[in-house]
């Protein structure tokens, strides 16, 4: 199949199944997100198109690069980590394949701005302690409501048993590195990382593609742009509008910045340039879209949900720590994701007593002291000192990310 799809356009290929496979789900859940899209929330028929089109689409330049060590064999993988860490012209004699790709990912596209970037980092980092639960119980928790994206990780084994753990502190590794000051510079980890997170996807995406096992009928291509743009949009958009429920003053030139921010941070990880959300509002639109054909959630959801949650009784110290984070993430994702939420995930809900004690102090702070002379300096600097207590207290230190294939 993966043959076929390699030599035939999108328009001779069945729609996968799973497309719009749930609607009463769908309708459900996105007619929060409907009410602060618009007037113009609903797809037209080119968007359609793309949808339907985007479930069969990989990342056809890393998937170009991968094909060059695994199958041309003239790509080694000694190469590729020394043009990822170091830059290609560091390579002697660096394969085609490989100066293509990285010749791609190092030309940033016209419209990146500095100014933009630090400003979103900035405005990202003002979210701190919190940050860490809306990673967490929103992005990730929320993110496997649906079954849409979920077997190629669940193949993995990764996010289950004990390596949910180090999976949620590798997740943070990449997400605070691309926050940090300057942190999308060519030299900085949080390019380096965005980017080794793209070429890890298309080495699971060629594997998948080669498994005979894959059902190409119901899911389409395994690492597909449908459900990359869908990821994409848990970590930027959804993130905003749960922040402001929490409290958190996001205005809207940190919200432009952020959404910049995390365009390039798209366009780094092979997004097709038509689902980056440039701004707050076509972020909406986008995730709109996606969820009104996502499936609902199934056995991987409940699975994965159940993980993430007692992944919690691993936090460093002793076991009341493991015992109290926990109820807090269920506080948090009940507060998030709501009770339906939680019984479709399969999980206990809780009252939002953690919420409500966040809520005033982020309200203080960041609606208050925020506005004030030289109050913002001091949002970020509290924001930089709850992110690393919560990192010291999560994670006791970040792992260390695998190598590249």
């Amino acid at each position: 199949m993966a043959d076929v799809l390699r030599n035939a356009t999108v328009e001779s290929v069945a729609t996968p199944t799973r497309f719009g496979a749930d609607p009463e789900w769908s309708r459900r859940v996105t007619w929060p997100l409907r009410l602060v899209t618009g007037r113009d929330a609903e797809p037209t028929r080119e968007e359609l198109d793309r949808l339907r089109a985007g479930l069969l689409r990989r990342d056809e330049a890393a998937h170009d690069l991968v094909r060059a060590v695994r199958e041309e064999h003239s790509v080694t993988m000694p190469q590729l980590r020394q043009a990822l860490e170091h830059g290609i012209e560091t390579v002697p004699d660096a394969p085609a394949a490989l100066r293509d790709f990285f010749e791609l990912v190092e030309s940033r596209p016209d419209w990146v701005d500095d100014a933009l970037l630090d400003r979103g980092a900035r405005a990202m980092q003002k979210i701190g302690w919190d940050g860490f639960d809306l990673l967490t119980w929103g992005s990730l928790l929320g993110g496997y409501r649906s079954a849409a994206a979920l077997e190629p990780l669940v193949r993995s084994g990764r996010l289950l048993g004990s390596g949910a753990a180090r999976r949620t502190a590798e997740t943070s590794r990449w997400f605070l590195a691309c926050i940090e000051d300057g942190g999308l510079r060519r030299e900085a980890e949080g390019w380096r990382l965005s980017v080794h997170v793209r070429v890890m996807h298309a080495f699971v995406n060629y594997q998948l593609e080669h498994d005979p096992t894959w059902d190409w009928t119901l899911r389409g291509t395994p690492i597909n742009q449908y459900d990359q743009a869908s990821t994409l949009a848990v970590f930027s958009t959804t993130p905003l509008l749960q922040a402001r429920l929490l409290g958190l003053r996001i205005s809207r030139r940190d919200s432009a910045a952020i959404m910049h921010l995390w365009s390039y941070i798209g366009w780094l990880m092979g997004v097709d340039d038509h689902w980056l959300p440039h701004t707050e509002q076509a972020g909406r639109r986008i995730i709109y879209h996606l969820l009104s054909f996502d499936p609902g959630p199934d056995d991987n959801s409940r699975m994965l949900a159940r993980a993430l949650v007692d992944s919690q009784a691993d936090v460093p110290g002793p076991r009341w720590r493991g015992v109290l984070a926990r109820e807090v993430g269920l506080s948090t994702a009940t507060f998030l994701n709501g009770r339906r939420g939680m019984r479709e995930l399969g999980l206990p809900a809780r009252p939002p007593w953690y919420p409500a004690l966040r809520v005033p102090a982020n309200v203080f702070w960041t609606h208050l002291v925020g506005r004030l002379p030289g109050g913002e300096e001091l949002v970020v600097r509290r924001g930089r000192r709850g992110r690393d207590r919560r990192v010291r207290l999560q994670h006791g230190r970040l792992v260390d990310v695998p190598a590249v294939g």
